[in-house]
């Protein structure tokens, strides 16, 4: 039987929500061999009886070509489309409101709700010229189409938010370096805690890790 498998060529051909199905049977399966068959039925969309029809080693060629596709370190994805409407990355992170980072800082280290981190980070373009643009204003409420997201977006952010996480925390410890780590404020000794920056940076590399790939 010839069955035609469409690999798909990077990660902006699989989906957050595609990622999210394997990531919730890999959590309570340890079989390498049931994990590959669903890795190639999920990212390929192949049905699982054409999977187990294919040559041993297709498969195992075909989960090589996806595994190593998430080892990749793309550039910051500032646009994506979703069916007609196109989502733009936050251009102006220096103007998040309290709600944007509380949900952002939450939700950025947990793959379980990691859309609600992504649509904080990407929305809707509400008006272009050239390359700026203007996105919608946020609203904390569910939003499932932002699951048919790209996964080189989703990465992308990831990593730029791992490196910003460190650019912080050196410019926050040469801040106090230079002054002598603490300042006096209303006649109190107040030292900066660099503790937030660290736990925010510790998650997203522990994301970075659960897709098998280096932050460096």
């Amino acid at each position: 039987m010839n069955i035609k498998v469409r690999i798909p060529k990077d990660l902006s051909e699989i989906t957050l929500e595609q990622y999210k199905h394997y990531l919730d049977i890999a959590k309570n399966n340890n079989d390498s061999k049931f994990l590959q068959a669903k890795m190639i039925e999920i990212f390929c969309q192949v049905s699982l009886k054409n999977v187990y029809r294919l040559k041993y080693q297709d498969t195992l060629e075909i989960t090589s070509i996806l595994t190593t596709m998430f080892e990749d370190k793309p550039e910051l994805i500032k646009t994506f489309k979703i069916n007609e409407t196109e989502y733009g990355f936050h251009n102006s992170l220096d103007d998040l409101t309290l709600g944007e980072y509380i949900d952002l800082d939450t939700y950025i280290g947990d793959w379980s709700q990691i859309e609600k981190a992504m649509n904080v980070l990407y929305r809707p373009i509400t008006a272009r010229v050239g390359k700026k643009y203007l996105i919608e204003e946020y609203e904390a409420k569910e939003n499932l189409e932002i699951l048919k997201m790209p996964m080189d977006a989703v990465t992308s952010s990831i990593f730029f938010f791992y490196h910003l996480g460190i650019d912080l925390s050196k410019t926050m410890m040469n801040y106090l370096d230079n002054n002598q780590k603490k300042v006096l404020t209303d006649s109190a000794i107040f030292t900066p805690s660099t503790d937030g920056i660290q736990v925010f940076t510790d998650s997203l590399e522990e994301i970075l890790q659960s897709l098998n790939i280096s932050p460096n």
